[in-house]
């Protein structure tokens, strides 16, 4: 306000102080020597800058002009002037109404960090287009910012103080055309039919970053409204499928009394019909706080089977409502949250987590200001001094007040401060969407504004071909370029359909907990609307986490609104352990049948001239390899954990030894061709027991360090897959356990190598060649075993063991005893020394 213009100041002062019930013969009493308004001006002026408390008259005064000389909270002057309207307080106290005395304003109260950094970005936008050279060259944009405190009536002073000229000096009383071109606001829906209503009849569009109700695409209540946020039929269509998509069947409803709930609600109960989920209740917020009445609401909430909630509410009617909702510490819901509060920046304390965390909800989409974190540094009382709405930040952010008012109860700072990461309510500019979109906002009428002046005549869109005169446009011609412009931001194109809608596009938003315990929101999929219908929704489930954990040993019904517990999983006696058992008692049946043909059929050649004691050790283990295969079906217990690996270990190692040892027997038998070699005296039968069995101890020593030092353990593994439990055997010691198996593997290596250089050994039955081919088997088998056992889940690793000792067992018996068993019972006329021994 110009402090040269007494006469303007005096109208004013006037004003006011008939508005305050100030009698006018107490006016004299004030200054019998000056004029009483210039007195009143000056004595409140000097008091203001003195910083010291006026009298009580005066202090009455001020309060008094404060509240009715609706003050905007930024101005800047421009070629061209566009509004701004933010709910930069989300809250009200409303007056006590009466009737015996003139009712005071409504008192805006909760300053909103979030809000006054939208305002901000309104503002950097306009500067970066002020200084570019490619739009809108030679020409400014100036703006006029209010705080609509998220009432809608405190919404409406804002509107007819932003058609009341760029200042009061301008234009007194509304008189004269509005300067005005187009308004960006507002964050309610509410507000916004409240703003659109009002600057309807001067044509002036108004664009909201963050108004989504459907009711707003009727172009004939609202033909100057447009958005930069789709439409909420797209939000509630995405709603119902995330609902049916989790099978969330028992749901309740919990919206604000406005428009924007009503009609969102209205919209999803129809998005709901033919669907298997139902409405346990629905609930509306009052408009006004009312504690009766939210209590009221949360025992119907508490005392519901339905442990999904789904709210359609802004962050101003949250905020007490999750109050009251907290101090009766109930847990156990399910938040499904609509855009307009999911990333409201007021829930990210730690305070909320126990209660909200888990929630899930859908977010408008999120862009990239480069120049947005460095400008809100630049916003501090040093440069604002005279900014209430900047003093009240401070406050915010810092609880400290930069004035020297005694009025304050917070202790003083220097407001000199600096912002730090953990103002994240103000300073969050990683990945802004509210923000993002009051900036498309502006480029939208940026890029119109410089569309209609780019108007060549004789060429225009208006009657006879006109374009709009520069320094006289019409709102409504600067409408008629809002429809039609298209341009990018990035990699986004920017663009309103006939409704005056955008592109409908979500983040899936999932609040979890993050650094310093406060709440983070994480992207976990999207919902685009452009898509072919089912095919919209994209979750990463994997991603998630709910609101609610269950113990370690339960896991969320089908329905996902209670615990169960968990399938506990392990290789049972069914098919596949059934399978398993059957194979394995086949073979340990086959290799006894072997074991009495060959005690029966001794003193027979083949069984006599292929070292029959050898042959019973090797058939001995294998019947005990078969049947340590048995030991891997059933609940893991100690002792069948620790009998695992360390019988398979052992008793493959005992019929590697026999093997070794025979495969040596018939090298030296065949090698020793010369007279007087004696070395068939160091393979006698001591010797080789001696081989048989230091081979063996060997394996044994490796299994009974493993079991000191680290035994095999059973284990349940909730990693795997989280809704099942997989009982199984854990190792304990990986060290040991590849010892075991790489000790087996040295041995086939070992008897494949001399089997090998025995195979073409003269003789009609050559047993060093059915050798090579047991041990190609085997060593096949167990290669194979590595990769499928390590990549095998939960109970299949067990499978793939037991199958592994299985599939190497057979081949040991068939590549070695098939053979002789045909000769014996098919063939007797073979078995003799002379047909054996060949030439």
């Amino acid at each position: 306000m110009d402090d040269n213009a007494p006469q303007h100041r005096a109208r004013i002062v006037t004003a006011r102080l008939q508005e305050v019930g100030v009698p006018h013969m107490v006016w004299p009493a004030m200054s019998p020597d000056l004029n009483p308004i210039e007195h009143v001006w000056d004595q409140l002026k000097q008091r203001l800058d003195d910083r010291t408390p006026p009298p009580r008259d005066l202090a009455e005064l001020h309060v008094a002009l404060l509240q009715n000389n609706y003050q905007p909270g930024f101005v800047a002057k421009g070629d061209y002037i566009i509004g701004g309207v933010f709910p930069i307080h989300y809250n009200q106290e409303m007056p006590d109404l009466n009737s015996t005395y003139r009712p005071p304003p409504v008192k805006c109260n909760g300053f909103d960090p979030r809000a006054f950094r939208w305002a901000q970005t309104m503002r950097l936008a306009v500067e970066e287009i002020n200084h570019s050279e490619e739009l809108l060259p030679n020409y400014t944009l100036g703006y006029k910012i209010f705080d609509s405190c998220a009432y809608p009536l405190t919404g409406q002073r804002a509107a007819l103080a932003m058609l009341n000229g760029l200042s009061e000096d301008d234009s007194p009383m509304c008189s004269g055309a509005s300067p005005l071109l187009a308004v960006v606001g507002e964050s309610g829906s509410a507000l916004s039919i409240v703003l659109s209503r009002i600057l309807q009849p001067f044509r002036i569009p108004l664009i909201s970053y963050f108004s989504s109700c459907a009711c707003l695409s009727d172009r004939r209540q609202y033909p100057t409204f447009f958005r930069v946020i789709p439409n909420d039929d797209y939000q509630v269509k995405a709603i119902a499928q995330l609902l049916v998509h989790f099978n969330w069947t028992w749901v309740g409803l919990v919206r604000g009394d406005r428009e924007y709930g009503r009609f969102a609600v209205e919209g999803l109960l129809r998005e709901l019909q033919g669907t298997n989920v139902c409405v346990a209740y629905q609930v509306i917020i009052p408009l006004l706080y009312n504690r009766q009445r939210m209590l009221e609401i949360i025992q119907v909430m508490q005392s519901s089977l339905a442990k999904v909630v789904v709210v359609f509410s802004s962050e101003g009617e949250m905020a007490p409502f999750l109050r009251d909702y907290m101090m009766q510490n109930i847990t156990g819901i399910q938040w499904v949250a609509s855009e307009a509060w999911v990333t409201a920046s007021v829930f990210t304390g730690s305070e909320y987590f126990p209660y909200m965390g888990g929630t899930i909800g859908f977010g408008i989409r999120k862009g990239h200001i480069s120049r947005l974190s460095d400008y809100l540094q630049t916003v501090n009382p040093q440069t604002y001094p005279s900014n209430l709405l900047v003093k009240e930040l401070w406050e915010a952010l810092y609880g400290c007040s930069p004035s020297l008012s005694s009025g304050s109860q917070l202790p003083p700072c220097s407001g000199q401060e600096s912002l730090l990461e953990q103002h994240s309510a103000y300073m969050n500019t990683s990945s802004p969407r509210v923000a993002y979109n009051v900036y498309k906002a502006v480029y939208a009428i940026a890029h119109s504004l410089h569309n209609l002046l780019l108007c060549q005549p004789g060429s225009g869109p208006f009657q006879n071909n006109s374009c709009s005169s520069s320094n006289n446009i019409q709102p409504w011609q600067l409408q008629y370029y809002l429809q039609e412009v298209t341009f990018n931001i990035a990699v986004e194109e920017v663009n309103f359909d006939l409704k005056g809608d955008s592109i409908p596009y979500y983040d899936i938003i999932n609040w979890q907990r993050g650094t310093g315990r406060n709440i983070e929101f994480v992207n976990v999929g999207l919902f685009d609307g452009t898509k072919p219908a089912g095919e919209e929704l994209v979750i990463q489930e994997d991603r998630i986490i709910w609101c609610t954990f269950c113990p370690e040993d339960f896991w969320s019904n089908k329905g996902r609104t209670a615990c169960i517990p968990k399938k506990v999983e392990f290789l049972a006696y069914d098919s596949l352990g059934i399978a398993l058992t059957v194979t394995s008692v086949v073979g340990a049946c086959l290799t006894i049948a072997v074991f009495a043909i060959f005690v029966y059929h001794r003193n027979t050649a083949i069984v006599r001239v292929n070292n029959s004691e050898l042959s019973f050790f090797i058939l001995f283990a294998l019947t005990l390899c078969f049947l340590c295969s048995l030991v891997f079906i059933g609940e893991p217990t100690s002792w069948s954990c620790m009998l695992r690996h360390t019988a398979f270990s052992i008793t493959f190692s005992l019929c590697f030894s026999c093997i070794l040892g025979k495969t040596l027997v018939v090298l030296a038998a065949f090698t020793a061709t010369r007279p007087g070699d004696n070395i068939m005296k160091w393979l006698g039968p001591k010797q080789q027991r001696v081989i048989i069995f230091g081979c063996t101890v060997v394996q044994v020593v490796i299994c009974a360090a493993w079991l000191i030092d680290s035994p095999p353990f059973p284990s349940q593994n909730a990693q795997y897959e989280r809704s099942k439990i997989i009982l199984e055997c854990n190792v304990g010691s990986s060290l040991a356990f590849w010892c075991v198996l790489g000790y087996i593997g040295l041995q086939a290596c070992l008897c494949f190598g001399l089997a090998f250089l025995a195979r073409k050994l003269p003789g009609n039955f050559n047993e060093a060649k059915f050798i090579t081919f047991s041990m190609l088997i085997f060593c096949a088998v167990w290669l194979a075993f590595i990769p499928a056992y390590i990549s095998s889940p939960g109970n299949y690793a067990d499978a793939v063991e037991s199958f592994a000792i299985l599939a190497s067992s057979f081949g040991l018996l068939f590549c070695m005893f098939a053979p002789k068993c045909y000769i014996i019972l098919l063939k007797p006329e073979k078995n003799t020394k002379q047909h054996l021994m060949g030439k």
